[in-house]
């Protein structure tokens, strides 16, 4: 090759690194610009402090308001069963009928006994007792009254000499047996009377072994568990039905022992079971025990909650959240403004013109606002927009 073609040929790959060069310097400045991080406009809002009502978290279980083993009174033969699980009943409505046929009997003998003893008593028309007016007594008088007079005369006439002494003896032995007479007269009246008494007890009784054939609910409620069925044989005290109150529930939740204090008869709860997750049941505290369990070393809380609708049941587990009497200070943001990954809650606080991330540690929730715990201060204005696109040390505007 002569000189001037070298000289050409260098040349012409001079020009290309040139190109190259240019090319490689222009891809440099198209990333740089590419790796310049957008300005991100957010809504500041300021950290609150104010008084917030404070909440213990406990758990426990529902329980029935009232609930009751149904017993039969009297022994028997059941004849009707009008209700089945499930059914509402309302205090004194009919669970069981036994078989009325003895207990009827048994009252109707009572009641003519009872009569009977009336009737030789001779009673008032108002049915009040008067000893002197029973036929018995009656006549004991008379015969009294008949003897005192004959005495009355013959001991006149023994003034005059007409009578004996014998015969003035044997009159006043007779006023004295007449006498004896009456007051006998008058005691078996009274041990009549007595009877009487005790008859009208055993009408009590008769009445209420005659009630007791028909078993009642002994309060509105619904039927839990039924025993017994047609032509069962039953005797006094077997039970024969279970029958439930769930209007109110109760609720007993275990308190753990540093929060005794903070825990008062008429306080709120707020409860939450699993069957209703977006709910909030609401009832009062009703019975605060006097002293601590000591296998556990805590406080047994009673609260009732209204079920109106029934939907709460029996044995359900529940979280729920008694309310302090006191308000404390708090410092609140709003709930937008904390993200919280993998457990752990972040903020961002606008400094300037740009944001400083913060680890925060969260409490209570009222309603659209968080309480930060520790970690951000009152007057601190946090981001409550574009979080999650948010860096520590990012431009925002």
């Amino acid at each position: 090759m002569s000189t001037q073609g070298i000289v050409k040929t260098c040349g012409a790959l001079l020009a290309a690194g040139s190109l190259i060069s240019a090319c490689s310097s222009g891809d440099a400045h198209t990333k740089d610009a590419a790796v310049q991080t957008p300005t991100i406009a957010v809504a500041p809002a300021a950290a609150v402090e104010q008084p917030i009502a404070r909440f213990i978290r406990v758990s426990g279980s529902l329980m029935a308001e009232e609930q009751a083993d149904v017993a039969a009174e009297i022994a028997g033969r059941i004849v009707a069963t009008p209700v089945e699980r499930g059914t509402r009943v309302a205090q004194g409505a009919e669970l069981v009928r036994l078989s009325p046929v003895e207990t009827a009997a048994s009252l109707d003998e009572a009641v003519a006994n009872a009569a009977q003893i009336e009737a030789r008593l001779a009673l008032g028309a108002d049915g009040t007792f008067d000893v002197t007016k029973v036929p018995e007594v009656a006549n004991a008088k008379a015969g009294l009254v008949l003897a005192q007079a004959e005495f009355d005369r013959i001991a006149k006439l023994l003034d005059q000499r007409v009578v004996s002494q014998s015969e003035y003896d044997q009159r006043r032995t007779q006023v004295e047996a007449a006498h004896q007479q009456y007051e006998s007269a008058k005691n078996a009246a009274q041990q009549q009377y007595q009877a009487l008494l005790a008859a009208r007890a055993r009408v009590t009784l008769a009445r209420k072994a005659a009630a007791d054939a028909v078993v009642r609910a002994p309060f509105t409620g619904i039927v839990g568990q039924r025993m017994v069925s047609i032509g069962d044989y039953v005797t006094k005290g077997m039970k024969i039905a279970e029958v439930v109150r769930i209007t109110p529930l109760r609720v007993q939740l275990t308190v753990p022992e540093q929060f005794v204090a903070a825990v008062g008869v008429g306080q709120p709860v707020a409860l939450a079971v699993d069957a209703f997750p977006q709910r909030t049941f609401t009832g009062k505290v009703r019975y605060v025990s006097p002293a601590l369990r000591a296998d556990q070393r805590a406080l047994t809380v009673e609260a009732v909650v209204p079920n109106e609708n029934g939907e709460l049941k029996p044995g359900m587990f529940a979280t729920a959240l008694v309310q302090q009497a006191e308000k404390t200070p708090a410092v609140l943001v709003p709930g937008t403004a904390v993200q919280t990954i993998a457990g752990t809650s972040r903020v961002y606080v606008v400094k300037g013109d740009r944001v400083e991330e913060r680890v925060v540690t969260t409490g209570q929730k009222l309603e659209s606002l968080v309480e930060i715990s520790s970690g951000l201060k009152a007057g601190e204005q946090v981001a409550t927009s574009g979080v999650a696109q948010l860096v520590d040390g990012m431009k925002i505007k």
